[in-house]
């Protein structure tokens, strides 16, 4: 005799459910997606345990299978109960920097999901009555990843690959699939355990039957893993140093870094590197924004801090310095209704805002990249028509707000030597695994990522934010230096290790020798391809599965205008 149905046994809710003939309670299906939205939260870095993400979606494809065979609606909001937990539970930390932003970030991104995972059930239901298809999960599921990398409401950070950004030797095969790999391997797992879950014989489980059911995923985790683990082994890295001190100098965002004279912060920045400026390094890197001045593109020669900058390598002629600011310029003739462009107050003309980050060297050259990956909300609104009037009422965290002007290429700096050839990655761009392989297919041969991680706090944020530069590094194979204003700053090798990572809000100054690398990895190549391929192919399912639904309509209704 089966035990009475209880409402808190997950574990019997999942087993039975398949082949429940009895009509579910809104308790249960609520239950499940509260069970995936847990899941997928416990399993999430810095100190989540990431096997868990390959059953998190398990308890939610029941509850699609179950509303699927019952024509039950609902499944748009319990998706929606699954991914606002899960958004809530791992990006809560945005309310330290602003509570209208947060709600904005994890309720729209929590919706859009929902959105993609409501496409998934009507597609499968419309084209396979709901007894398959659950592969067109990977497909839309992926689109939406990729979609979600490039308009303007862009936030990556939940991309499921990403949730091994702590756990890079199992996922060393990123040099060939990047993140998108990460993600399909999960839903491909998840989708094997709940197909075992489902075919529970008649007879019950028995220890043969349930191992020869879980065999397939059990494979399909194990392989990868072991793979990566024989590149890991296998990598070793070419010996060709780039030499580089990394400062954080520690400034609170919300009480000096824009408050402290701007000599003082300089002041700060290159008083702790002199602490490791023993012998003639390569460079000094800095964090973003680390200079205060108003510097205006076109005079900055009239910059105090360039000048205090520049003079330190007059001393020092062997070091050039990576260091980011915030920067002006006018607007050309005829851009005024560029989205960018900003009106002056007091006399006519437009001007851009920058996100930018300087290279200076003993020629006395200033090399000048500027933020291209905006954070929404903060450094952008968006360009959308119907928005317009609010493009340069973003979010105030100090600094320059409002909509930046970004570049159109990524460029790379270049030492006067004509061997060194850093990526300017700046904050939030690192959370971007194709848009960093642009860098090193325009020549870097090493990445200096400056972020200010300041404005979350001592928050879950700032360490998700540096498990993406493994990510980076092992996609592009290319070593990177990380300075964080409050913390974490680090080195990362190409095979995604993390050397002296800093204490958060301390000063701190770290020195290491990294390895360059010239070749590029196949991900850097060709980009972001299995997403693209996904892409084509959730648009053909979802095509078809609208006009099979039309067709069905029509013909139900001309049946029944024919009938007597």
């Amino acid at each position: 005799m089966r035990p009475a149905f209880p409402h808190k046994d997950f574990i019997w809710l999942i087993l039975r459910l398949p082949n429940s003939k009895h009509t579910m309670k809104k308790i249960h299906l609520i239950a499940l997606a509260v069970l995936s939205g847990l899941l997928l939260s416990a399993a999430w870095p810095a100190r989540g345990l990431s096997l868990l993400i390959f059953v998190a979606w398990v308890p939610l494809l029941f509850v699609q299978q179950y509303l699927g065979d019952h024509k039950q609606k609902g499944m748009f909001r319990l998706a929606w109960l699954s991914f606002l937990i899960w958004n809530t539970l791992t990006t809560w930390w945005i309310w330290n920097s602003t509570d209208i932003g947060s709600i904005a970030a994890i309720g729209l991104n929590s919706l859009f999901m929902a959105i993609v995972f409501k496409l998934f059930h009507f597609s499968k239901s419309r084209l396979y009555e709901n007894r398959k298809g659950n592969l067109i999960l990977v497909f839309v599921w992926l689109a939406w990843e990729w979609y979600h990398l490039h308009w303007d409401l862009s936030w990556p950070w939940l991309n499921l690959g990403n949730v091994f950004g702590a756990n890079t030797r199992w996922v060393q095969w990123y040099e060939y699939t990047g993140v998108a790999g990460g993600s399909a391997w999960i839903l491909l797992v998840n989708i094997l355990i709940f197909n075992a879950l489902r075919n529970k014989p008649a007879q019950g489980w028995s220890f043969v039957s349930f191992s020869r059911q879980m065999s397939p995923a059990l494979l399909l985790v194990l392989v990868p893993i072991v793979l990566s683990q024989a590149i890991y082994s296998s990598y070793a890295e070419k010996e060709d140093p780039v030499d580089v001190v990394v400062v954080q100098p520690n400034l609170d965002p919300y009480t000096e870094q824009y408050t402290v004279p701007p000599a003082e912060v300089i002041d700060r920045n290159l008083g702790l590197a002199l602490r490791a400026m023993n012998g003639k390094p390569d460079y000094i890197v800095s964090p973003e924004s680390a200079i205060q001045d108003e510097i205006w593109e076109e005079q900055l020669g009239q910059s105090p801090s360039l000048s205090q900058l520049q003079a330190f390598i007059g001393q020092h002629p062997e070091t050039s310095i990576v260091i980011g600011a915030s920067t002006f310029s006018f607007v050309p003739p005829g851009m005024e209704e560029d989205p960018a462009a900003r009106k002056f107050r007091t006399f006519e003309g437009y001007y851009y805002a920058h996100n930018t980050a300087f290279h200076l060297d003993s020629t006395g050259s200033r090399q000048m990249y500027h933020k291209s990956k905006l954070t929404p909300g903060v450094e952008m609104m968006p360009s959308w028509r119907i928005l317009k009037p609010l493009r340069n009422y973003a979010i105030d965290l100090g600094g320059t707000v409002g909509t930046l002007k970004t570049d159109a290429v990524r460029k790379v700096f270049e030492h006067p030597g004509g061997r060194f050839k850093p990526a300017p990655v700046i904050c939030y761009e690192s959370v971007y695994g194709e848009f960093v392989g642009g860098y090193v297919r325009n020549g870097a041969n090493v990445i200096f990522i400056i972020t200010n991680d300041g404005w979350w706090g001592n928050t879950p944020g700032h360490r998700q934010h540096l498990l993406f530069a493994p990510l980076r590094a092992i996609e592009t194979r290319r070593s990177i230096a990380r300075s964080a204003n409050t913390g974490i700053s680090a080195f990362i090798d190409q095979r995604g290790d993390i050397y002296q990572a800093t204490p958060y809000d301390e000063e701190a100054v770290i020195r290491q020798k990294i390895n360059l690398n010239d070749k590029l990895t196949f991900y850097v190549r060709y980009g972001d391809y299995i997403s693209r391929i996904s892409a084509f192919l959730a648009v053909v399912f979802l095509i078809y599965a609208l006009v099979r639904s039309y067709l069905r309509k029509t013909s139900y209704f001309k049946l029944r205008q024919t009938r007597p």
